[in-house]
């Protein structure tokens, strides 16, 4: 194969584990000139090639075949919603009210300083005005539908991935807030 000038000669497929008893390799030309490898296990019965499920190839993250369908729930003495001022990898408070100027008013009164809400609380984690907070405060299905045009049916997976998001930009990727919020999840 040649690539501007550059002759590229392509390794044949290098096997990375050793097979277990009674698995083989079983290739398939896709018609590219490639060929592409599957795990196949033979029958003890009688012999005949058996496709691998994950559990069989011993991949995956400790869930069950089944997936795992999460409800969302707050973390409670978290915080990392009250960080108001998230910078650019997330929406900008003009394009989040871009059709609500009042919402958006409302939502800039309250960025401290320092770039967290003036209502929260920070010996205590916890919001001054949380029975009274601001519509854009709660985690609902309603609001992401009106804020992100985000669909009810899809409101768990949404708000999980964002309070992951949100967590980890606040917190980090190895915080203990992300470990208790997914442990969270999992208990709830």
């Amino acid at each position: 194969m040649a690539l501007s000038g550059i002759e590229v000669t392509l390794a044949p497929p290098v096997r990375c584990r050793t097979r277990r008893p009674g698995m083989e390799d079983k290739t398939a030309s896709k018609g590219n000139g490639y060929k592409s490898y599957k795990k196949v296990r033979r029958s003890e019965e009688d012999g005949n090639a058996v496709k691998l499920t994950s559990r069989d190839r011993g991949v995956g993250f400790g869930r069950s075949e089944k997936r795992m369908d999460l409800k969302w729930k707050c973390s409670r003495a978290c915080g990392a919603c009250c960080k108001l001022d998230k910078g650019p990898s997330f929406p900008s408070p003009e394009e989040i009210f871009m059709d609500d100027p009042e919402s958006l008013q409302l939502y800039k009164s309250i960025v401290g300083p320092d770039g967290w809400c003036i209502h929260y609380e920070s010996s205590t984690r916890t919001c001054s005005i949380y029975a009274e907070r601001p519509s854009f405060c709660r985690v609902e299905p309603d609001v992401f539908q009106k804020l992100y045009g985000v669909n009810p049916k899809w409101f768990n997976r949404e708000a999980c991935s964002s309070c992951r998001d949100t967590i980890t930009s606040v917190y980090g990727s190895a915080s203990e807030e992300l470990k208790n919020f997914n442990q969270n999840l999992r208990n709830s």
